[in-house]
């Protein structure tokens, strides 16, 4: 053996890094990265093409799980072999076996238009004949102030400060865990929102009640900011390439996230260890636990209280346009949903039933009438009604010709006969 190697250490060494290379590849966005050069699979193309028009990470996951998917279903084949029948085949699966929503049907529909036409480059007749389906026009649930009340009161530590500012800026979930330090402006009484649904910056109000609150809780963030400086992390997740132009700007105080998570995790797209931001799933359940704790028998989530702020607002008389600003809607048809719950009854119309029966009905619901007893659930020992003897007796009675009253009327004459 030259040099003294040996080979079994050596291929032990070998699989080792190669172990390494390939869970720091997975790491790197999930896109494998061999050692050697080769075209890239159907899925990286996905990510790919994702990423290059700066979609989020919640859709690139949603996206390549209904490409994974529709691939499965049709037994692995190529999506290039597939067509609109297949896809259609799909959807029908989904709908039918599996029973999904008409929005969960219409996003895996997404998903395979944006492969056909973004990744694969089909043409763009070539998918004319799918039909998407029809979504249910709903309804928000909204609770009344005494309810939201009783909920926030029924929360305590950072789901009930996220529950405050969701209620008293209107804000989405995922905005208000996304928040800066820096996009709180404490002197304006201002929140900016930054990369909103659709991509939208916006300024909403920032809830007075919570000042003092969102103060001390900044300091406790603060402090934890430092330890974890201390300890050589303590850098945020900056949008895009921030953190090549600006290489100090991630350990800076105004980037942290204003929530930020217990622990330290590893980042899904450029395998880096850092804090990231509160996980939306602790709101949602401190959410229901309160809400059953409160006994409520509405569907409530954290986007309920969302709902609440733009229907409170309304009720309290402010103008559409501007809770369409602060809400961030893009057209006011939107906004206009929450005019159902406006002063009372469906549209504000009083019941014809409390205009006639007011006054007249009972505040108890009245009991309903006995039930008359049928012959086959009538007591056995008790005897059989004679309808014809009934009927004879009413008619002896009428013409005096009963035996009994004979009888009285003999019994009469003796006794007068004798005493005369």
């Amino acid at each position: 053996m030259p040099f003294g190697i040996d080979t079994r250490l050596t291929f032990v060494h070998f699989r080792s890094i190669f172990a390494y290379v390939s869970i720091r590849a997975k790491c790197l966005g999930k896109v494998n990265l061999p050692l050697r050069a080769r075209p890239p699979r159907l899925l990286e193309r996905v990510r790919l093409a994702i990423r290059a028009r700066h979609y989020s990470y919640r859709t690139e996951e949603a996206y390549v799980g209904w490409v994974k998917r529709f691939v499965l279903f049709h037994e692995k084949r190529l999506p290039e072999e597939m067509g609109p029948a297949e896809i259609s085949a799909f959807l029908t699966w989904l709908a039918v076996e599996r029973r999904v929503g008409s929005s969960t049907q219409n996003q895996a529909l997404a998903a395979l238009l944006f492969l056909y036409k973004e990744v694969l480059h089909a043409d763009p007749g070539f998918l004319e004949g799918i039909v998407r389906a029809k979504r249910p026009k709903r309804l928000p649930t909204v609770l009344s102030p005494g309810e939201v009340q009783g909920l926030l009161s029924s929360m305590r530590g950072k789901p009930w400060l996220v529950a405050v500012l969701l209620y008293g800026a209107g804000l989405r979930l995922m905005e208000c865990l996304r928040l800066r330090t820096k996009d709180v402006d404490f002197e304006r009484g201002e929140i900016l929102v930054r990369e909103g649904k659709g991509a939208k910056d916006r300024v909403t109000l920032l809830p007075a009640v919570s000042r003092q609150a969102l103060e001390r809780h900044l300091g406790a963030v603060r402090a934890l900011h430092e330890s974890d400086l201390a300890k050589g992390h303590g850098r945020a997740k900056l949008p895009d390439a921030l953190a090549t132009k600006y290489p100090r700007a991630e350990r800076e105080w105004g980037w942290q996230w204003i929530f930020p998570a217990s622990r330290i995790s590893l980042d899904p797209r450029d395998g880096q260890r850092r804090r990231y931001h509160l996980h939306e799933s602790v709101v949602q359940k401190a959410v229901r636990a309160a809400s059953r704790d409160l006994g409520l028998a509405k569907p409530i989530g954290p986007h309920t209280l969302r709902h609440c702020f733009a229907t409170h607002l309304l009720e309290a008389g402010y103008d559409i346009r501007t809770i369409q600003d602060l809400l961030g809607h893009r057209d006011v048809k939107t906004t206009m949903i929450y005019t159902h719950v406006l002063n009372r009854g469906g549209r504000g119309v009083a019941s014809p039933a409390d205009r006639i029966l007011a006054g007249t009905v009972s505040p108890v619901m009245p009991p309903a009438p006995p039930r008359p007893l049928s012959p086959t659930t009538a007591s056995s020992n008790q005897k059989p009604i004679d309808v014809e003897r009934l009927a004879s007796h009413d008619q002896r009675e009428a013409h005096g010709k009963h035996p009994r009253s004979q009888a009285g009327s003999v019994a009469s004459v003796g006794t007068d006969s004798t005493s005369k």
